[in-house]
């Protein structure tokens, strides 16, 4: 019987992953863009305890393993996500959309906040999912590196169209084909979350910043700009700034990237590369520009008049965190209904109003404009179509690519 075998963590690897739990987007809360990002790696510590000849796995191809579904007579779905990531009412105890889908189904929704990193969720999971068990949840909420893996081992279940109209219909069409996911036969984006750049006003001084090339050539912003210690985000902006598709770059690409911001950290233009501490480097404007995610900028705006963004003619780069139904879940039907709920307009209104991420269901716009107009004109929580047909999603890399680039991305940044 084939084996699962966890993937081996390099070095750099587990260096990036622990950049980002120490001060990238892990160590952040999630009003704040919280998300773990460690490279695709799948293992730290603990979570690369089984062996190869240890748990079976519960299927290698697409397509996960169903159970029998008691949602007509269960009238309740576990929803596992990650921490203040959803809307609260004003007791911080109750969330609103939720009571919504109770009382129009009759489906009381077990919402857990137990997401609090991609690895050490999945080190959960893991021994239950390999050994083709129940988890205990119907919807897990992860980010795309780690929802395409599950797709890829079979440990997600193919979701019934039919118990989706409003997810079919009203999904953007900028997350509809992600690589590892194409149509969108497994998973449904919960929020998107974009890399934008950030600016100081008043420590740009009349500088005109409006591409990566700016932050990394003009001599006047020597010393006062940062990049993002997570490599997708950074080299993907990089790529889109010489032309590259973040989502189809070779080899070559990713290498003429790295060398790209190696001279602007060898010349000194680039001051440093930080996880979520940015934000106090860009308030206090020892960085007068910066690769910057969309959800602090939205929080940095409210709270700082000095601080704006821009997207750079050659795009940006999105990424999504995703509903996924895991094998063996006892309530499918009822996690497809709530999917799909979420799906309509109203419903996703209120869940952007509230956490400030780019919402991934079309006609939101009209009905946040209800309950916050400000929210509802900002294209980072609502992206027009221009905006939408800039967004660039970083291809999925293999365990090979993904060793060599953070080899060579930890060296870039001293890691």
């Amino acid at each position: 019987m084939e084996q699962y075998e966890p993937d081996r963590l390099s070095p750099a690897q587990v260096a990036a992953m622990r950049r980002s739990l120490r001060n990238g987007r892990a160590a952040m809360t999630r009003r704040s863009l919280l998300r773990a990002s460690a490279g695709g790696a799948l293992a730290v510590g603990g979570l690369g305890t089984l062996s190869a000849c240890g748990i079976p796995a519960a299927g290698k191809t697409q397509g996960g393993t169903s159970a029998e579904d008691h949602s007509a007579t269960e009238k309740r779905v576990s929803f596992s996500n990650w921490t203040e990531y959803i809307d609260v009412d004003d007791s911080g105890k109750r969330h609103p959309t939720l009571e919504t889908f109770r009382k129009r189904t009759g489906i009381t929704v077990d919402y857990t906040e137990d997401i609090n990193d991609n690895n050490e969720f999945f080190g959960k999971l893991k021994p239950q999912l390999a050994a083709g068990q129940d988890t205990g949840r119907d919807i897990i909420v992860l980010t795309d590196w780690l929802a395409a893996r599950l797709i890829r081992l079979g440990w997600v279940q193919k979701l019934d169209p039919s118990n989706l109209p409003h997810a079919y219909s009203n999904l953007s069409p900028q997350f509809r084909n992600p690589d590892w996911d194409p149509g969108r036969a497994y998973s449904y984006p919960w929020q998107g979350i974009s890399t934008v750049i950030a600016y100081n006003k008043k420590a740009l001084d009349g500088i005109e910043v409006k591409s990566v090339s700016d932050l990394l050539d003009n001599p006047r912003l020597k010393g006062r700009v940062g990049f993002l210690s997570e490599m997708r985000d950074s080299i993907g902006m990089t790529l889109l700034d010489m032309g590259k598709d973040p989502a189809k770059f070779t080899g070559d690409d990713f290498d003429a990237a790295i060398a790209r911001l190696q001279k602007a950290v060898d010349k000194g233009q680039i001051r440093r590369f930080t996880g979520n501490d940015y934000t106090s480097d860009l308030t206090k404007g020892d960085f007068a520009a910066c690769v910057a995610w969309a959800g602090d900028v939205v929080q940095l705006k409210a709270d700082s008049p000095d601080v704006d963004f821009v997207i750079p003619d050659s795009g940006y780069v999105t990424s999504t965190d995703n509903m996924c139904v895991p094998n063996r879940a006892r309530h499918k039907t009822n996690a497809e209904r709530l999917i799909d709920f979420y799906y309509e307009p109203e419903q996703a209104a209120a869940l952007a109003a509230y956490i400030n991420y780019v919402t991934p269901v079309d006609g939101v716009k009209p009905y946040l404009a209800r309950i916050d107009k400000d929210a509802a004109n900002n294209p980072l929580i609502v992206p027009d179509k221009a905006m939408q047909a800039r967004s660039h999603a970083f291809r999925s890399l293999s365990p090979k690519e993904e060793t060599a680039y953070e080899e060579k991305f930890a060296k870039l940044t001293g890691a």
